[in-house]
């Protein structure tokens, strides 16, 4: 099969016969399978998409309403295609976009394909401003050199979707999960973007916070996580030597004053003092925070699973 085409949606019932049909023009010549994973919606969705399952139409349905991430990451599990393609179902994302990202896998050896609605039919004020912002904020930070990292429309190979993990609110990054999974061919293409046609967004400005914190845990994770004394250690060292410093500062400075015969304060008189115990005392406790989370890490299931593409024995 070439294609799986992975749908999350929730509360989506006006928009899936047309997007079913405008998917089916733009598809011709592929074999493909179309997953729509319903998010726990209340509005009849997943009525419709019984009615529109066929042998190559799926559904997924969730109890109650979990989130994109774990959405995508079941229809990731399920897909069976050799190339994975996301799409939003508010009509917003053109499937028509589909061939060509297919063909930047195919021909120009990328792992994956991201869109880049270059010119958003959104609220500038709400929408795009702020994912301006959150953008340049998410290059920086992964390095990654794509203008619209959370696009809904994305293409991937196989192999990618099957070796990273969606989870909580990650399927804003999952070009760095990609990325930090081995997969660092990553493209981009610009896309045509288009006006909501029904309901309303699901998203507000409060997404926006949530993914800068995502990022940040990302990050984090990603560059510590399997050698937490490395930052928790350095820490502890850094914050133990200050107190050490400060404290050597107050005693010197106090029999240069006593030599010199000059009144000098007692040491607990002294703020700097307090600083600098509490200087040493968080520093023990992040030492030992880092001895903690190397035991963590060291007994983790995963600890040797490491991104192996190809093995050749003789």
């Amino acid at each position: 099969m070439d294609l799986s085409i992975i749908i999350p949606l929730y509360n989506e019932a006006q928009s899936l016969p047309e997007l079913k049909a405008w998917i089916e023009r733009s598809l011709q010549g592929f074999t493909y399978e179309i997953i729509f994973v319903d998010d726990g919606s209340i509005d009849g969705s997943w009525e419709v998409i019984r009615l529109l399952c066929s042998e190559s139409v799926h559904g997924i349905r969730f109890r109650r309403n979990c989130g994109k991430s774990a959405a995508l990451y079941e229809g990731f599990a399920a897909a069976a295609g050799d190339i994975v393609v996301t799409l939003d179902a508010d009509l917003q994302d053109s499937p028509e976009e589909i061939p060509e990202m297919v063909h930047m896998i195919r021909e120009q050896g990328y792992d994956l394909v991201s869109g880049w609605k270059q010119h958003r039919k959104d609220n500038a004020l709400t929408k795009n401003i702020p994912s301006r912002l959150y953008n340049w904020a998410a290059r920086k930070v992964t390095g990654i050199k794509l203008h619209d990292m959370n696009c809904g429309i994305k293409a991937y190979r196989k192999e990618v979707v099957k070796n990273i993990e969606v989870y909580g609110e990650m399927h804003r990054y999952i070009p760095y999960l990609a990325k930090n999974a081995g997969f660092s061919r990553i493209g981009e293409k610009r896309v045509h973007h288009q006006k909501r046609k029904y309901g309303k967004s699901k998203f507000g400005m409060e997404r926006f916070v949530n993914g800068l914190l995502d990022l940040m845990s990302l990050w984090f994770l990603s560059r510590f996580g399997g050698k937490p004394m490395h930052f928790f250690g350095a820490s502890g060292i850094l914050m133990i030597l200050t107190g050490f410093v400060m404290t050597v500062w107050i005693i010197v400075a106090k029999l240069v004053h006593q030599a010199q015969d000059i009144k000098f304060r007692a040491i607990t008189d002294q703020p700097l003092f307090y600083l600098a115990l509490v200087a040493v005392v968080l520093g023990v406790m992040l030492f030992l925070a880092g001895f903690l989370g190397e035991m963590v890490s060291r007994n983790a299931p995963e600890r040797n699973r490491y991104p192996i593409e190809e093995k050749i024995f003789d």
